[in-house]
């Protein structure tokens, strides 16, 4: 598998110096949040912080693996605004991001964003169909810029637009285009009723990147949560994106978080023995 972690657990420090950090203690790659590099979206703002990422990926050999918190800047956006205006503007944005994407090499585009989703001055049903329809229109573009827009479920708390990995999946396969897939992500199956392990394994052909975190939204190990029987699934189906490392704060020593969390991996990286079991013709690639 390769490793990963979401750029906003280095807060303010320097990208630079995150992408050492992150070759110190054995991760490939880096997940980032648009907003933490791209300061406005400016064409000024977005050519500079490209060269910044260019720069710091170049020296460290960390590889781009995506972008996540997609909509968090520029704000007011709403992509199932009733408002066609703001509906467009919004859907440009992640137009953008998928060129920022395409200038990194490609990678995946994780589609949280629960407040720019959610039904807003509208009903759910017709939110629903107006992601709907902005995902297809996008998802050629985005392949066409080697990288994928991930539809990821989310808690029934957090919006009412996709909260189960079953609707995820409707979206996913009634578009059919493989610019547009799905993601797993541990925190956000609040509203599942079956084990990790038999969602991923139902689900397996639509699921191409993994955010890894306890369900109160720390780093793996911290708490109750028993994710072996997952990880034997992905190494049993030989599972081959980005597994990404996503916490809900800003850890006052990011290396602590670093290195426990790449213990974690190691550990459960050793559940099967490396290629006893897999299927070698359903392992799932970046892109």
């Amino acid at each position: 598998m390769n490793y990963a972690i979401c750029n906003e657990l280095f807060g303010p420090m320097d990208f630079q110096r995150s992408m050492e950090l992150l070759v110190k203690h054995g991760y490939q790659g880096v997940e980032i949040a648009p907003f933490t590099v791209f300061g406005d979206f400016s064409p000024l703002a977005v050519s500079s912080g490209l060269r910044v990422v260019k720069k710091a990926l170049s020296d460290t050999g960390i590889r781009f693996a995506g972008l996540h918190w997609l909509f968090v800047k520029p704000e007011g956006l709403h992509v199932t605004s009733p408002d066609p205006d703001l509906r467009r503007r919004s859907w440009d944005h992640l137009r953008l991001l998928l060129d920022i994407s395409g200038e990194l090499g490609g990678g995946m585009l994780i589609f949280g964003s629960p407040k720019q989703r959610s039904s807003r001055g509208t009903s759910t049903a017709e939110a629903l169909n107006h992601y709907r329809e902005g995902l297809a229109e996008t998802a050629d573009y985005a392949w066409e810029r080697k990288s994928r827009v991930l539809v990821e479920s989310l808690a029934s708390r957090d919006t009412d637009i996709v909260n189960t990995l079953e609707e995820a999946a409707r979206i996913v396969r009634s578009v059919d285009k493989p610019g547009l897939g799905s993601m797993f992500d541990f925190h956000n199956t609040v509203d599942e009723t079956e084990a990790w392990d038999v969602l991923l394994d139902r689900h397996w052909d639509m699921i191409h990147h993994i955010h890894v975190n306890e369900m109160d939204g720390s780093h793996p190990g911290r708490g109750p949560s028993d994710f072996r029987p997952a990880f034997s699934l992905l190494h049993s189906r030989g599972f081959e994106g980005w597994v990404s490392l996503e916490i809900f704060s800003v850890p006052e020593d990011p290396e602590i978080v670093l290195r426990e969390t790449m213990d974690f991996f190691r550990k459960h990286g050793e559940l099967t023995p490396q290629g006893r079991g897999r299927d070698k013709s359903r392992k799932r690639r970046n892109t």
